[in-house]
């Protein structure tokens, strides 16, 4: 990264002022300076796909190695890069908010903090607030871009309602993106549009509307989460059970382009 952690947060925020941007999710460093090469103008970072590259499955990582991560993450690119901190490393709203400095430190532009734990699943409206207030008074402190997400619809609370319910206290605790993973219907998300203020981003997943569907209404940020991961893990698998089973090496027609990888290695200098 050459520029300062101020600047690139300044960046970062001017792109959620008007319009709609795609922030894809990076997994490691190789897959955000590919990214980066395309022409995205931020990247974010997934920790179903992190933890992936660990072996290892969603929401079993370190904070730690988060913290390692994101760093690397950082300093590989010069594109702003947002952080996905799962549910903060901790519960009570101090943690949180420590949470959020630390990232802070590694240069990030953005973090994200989630209502729901491991163990305790989607967590009490207030509690939520509480923690999402602290969160936000920390990144305050160094300009972080703050994302405040609600996860009933990745865990089977199908309750709309609810769910803006929570992104309109989130911003009104300062938060400064909302985002409900798991809403795809088109009705829905403009909703969320038009009734917590915004921004809003929104998850590209497999019945999610096109872009240019979401854009037209209003939707500032999309991402891809874990998908791009697995979509490059997938193909790992497929490739490899056809050089096993076959012994055919069709695969290699899908590989990355010799001028994709002459990017990539300009990057990587």
């Amino acid at each position: 990264m050459t520029d300062d952690p101020t600047r690139t947060r300044e960046r970062f925020r001017q792109l959620h002022a008007s319009g709609t941007f795609m922030m894809p999710n990076a997994w490691d460093v190789g897959s955000a300076r590919l990214l980066e090469s395309l022409g995205f103008p931020a990247v974010a970072s997934t920790s179903s796909g992190f933890a992936a590259s660990l072996g290892r499955a969603d929401q079993h990582t370190t904070l730690d190695e988060l913290l390692a991560h994101s760093a690397q993450l950082v300093e590989s690119v010069d594109i702003p890069v947002s952080i996905d901190a799962e549910h903060g490393h901790a519960i009570d709203p101090v943690g949180v908010a420590e949470t959020v400095r630390r990232v802070a430190e590694t240069g990030a532009a953005g973090v994200s903090i989630e209502d729901y734990d491991p163990d305790r699943g989607v967590l009490p409206f207030d509690l939520a607030v509480e923690r999402v207030s602290a969160a936000a008074a920390a990144a305050a402190e160094s300009g972080v871009v703050l994302t405040a997400r609600a996860e009933n619809h990745l865990y089977g609370i199908d309750d709309l309602d609810d769910t803006i319910s929570r992104l309109r206290a989130f911003r009104d605790a300062g938060a400064d993106v909302l985002y409900a993973p798991g809403v795809t219907a088109i009705a829905d998300l403009e909703r969320l549009v038009d009734e917590t203020g915004g921004p809003v981003n929104a998850l590209v997943q497999g019945p999610s509307p096109a872009v240019s569907e979401m854009a037209a209404i209003g939707i500032r940020r999309i991402s891809t989460g874990g998908a791009l991961a697995f979509v490059a893990y997938g193909a790992a698998v497929a490739a490899g059970r056809e050089l096993l089973e076959r012994g055919t090496h069709e695969y290699l027609a899908a590989a990355l382009s010799a001028q994709d990888r002459a990017a990539f290695s300009r990057l990587a200098q």
